[in-house]
């Protein structure tokens, strides 16, 4: 398993807001649910998405960029619009306010994509990002984007449109289609800021390291013993890892391993200490609650309290399987 496929796993949309309309310019609508990733996506026309405390992005048609949240952003038809703000929240989306069809506020032309000189068919989807394995991979995105002229754009707009059974549906499938490929084709580009483990995935031993961690997290590893696998020598993974992914192996591993446990300790609640512990590679849950708390900052039964006590029981993620750490679910 390649480390974006298991980080970008756990991104899925369901229930997403969703907001499309035809705008004239000029407009400035902003907006301030603050959702972990918002999907914006031009069909036609062009403007720019000027994010809280980051430089302004254009966005043109056929293009898709992606945001991070908890920061707000305003959508412009140019920088320095004369358009003032104009909120825009979930309460836009509502069935009074007309469904995931439109926004208040925003000019809407019935799905028209053509209506009006200069105007600009926008596509947005708000999609909730749950556990810890899924904030790794925001942790790796501010904003970005690319180029997404394929057909699932056509689809997306044609069920914004309508009401029909199902839509709610279709529409989170398109949205995790275009959520995978959009920051993978945003990474490759010059300039795109990807994270270091993106480009150690190509690197022959850097990158087999990786695959193997992700892979066997529970495996009692060394670095010798990543060798062995790698096929090279003991002191290679070491240095290749660490200049390629900015830390150690077994650093990464630890970390990664705290992580799964993370999540872990919110979706199966009746599990005990020692059981996740042993699912991520710890025989000792003494060991593994200071590791924990080492990177953390707290200690597992703290850490499950406060996440579990924060979370409604509606909000909270399904029992998932441990990710392969351990057998918890076997």
């Amino acid at each position: 398993m390649d480390v974006f496929s298991d980080l970008i796993r756990g991104v899925r949309a369901n229930g997403s807001l969703f907001g499309s309309s035809t705008l004239s310019p000029p407009w400035a609508p902003h907006f301030v649910d603050g959702a972990p990733l918002t999907l914006c996506t031009v069909l036609t026309g062009a403007g720019w998405i000027v994010p809280e405390h980051r430089p302004p992005e254009p966005l043109r048609a056929r293009e898709t960029i992606v945001v991070r949240g908890p920061a707000t952003f305003t959508f412009v038809d140019e920088v320095g619009t004369r358009a003032e703000p104009l909120a825009c929240g979930e309460h836009c989306a509502t069935p009074e306010q007309g469904g995931t069809r439109h926004r208040r506020g925003w000019h809407d032309d019935d799905g028209d994509a053509g209506a009006g000189d200069g105007a600009t068919t926008l596509i947005v989807g708000a999609c909730p990002v749950r556990g810890e394995i899924s904030r790794r991979l925001l942790d790796a995105l501010r904003v970005g984007g690319g180029d997404t002229a394929d057909p699932v754009l056509d689809h997306l707009a044609g069920e914004v449109r309508v009401d029909a059974p199902g839509r709610q549906v279709v529409l989170d499938r398109l949205l995790d289609w275009m959520l995978v490929c959009t920051p993978r084709e945003w990474f490759d580009r010059p300039g795109g800021e990807p994270p270091a483990w993106w480009a150690a995935q190509r690197d022959p031993v850097a990158g087999e390291a990786l695959r193997l961690l992700h892979a066997e997290p529970a495996a009692p590893w060394t670095v010798s013993s990543l060798a062995e696998r790698a096929g090279v020598s003991r002191a290679t993974p070491a240095k290749r890892f660490t200049d390629q992914v900015g830390e150690p192996p077994l650093t990464y591993l630890t970390h990664w391993r705290m992580t799964l446990a993370a999540d872990l300790l919110v979706e199966q609640e009746s599990v005990t200490i020692a059981e996740i512990a042993h699912a991520v590679g710890y025989s000792d849950p003494f060991g593994f609650s200071a590791a924990f708390k080492r990177v953390r900052g707290t200690n597992p039964r703290e850490f499950r309290r406060t996440a579990t006590a924060a979370a409604p029981a509606t909000e909270r993620p399904a029992p998932a399987r441990p990710h392969r750490p351990g057998r918890l679910n076997a």
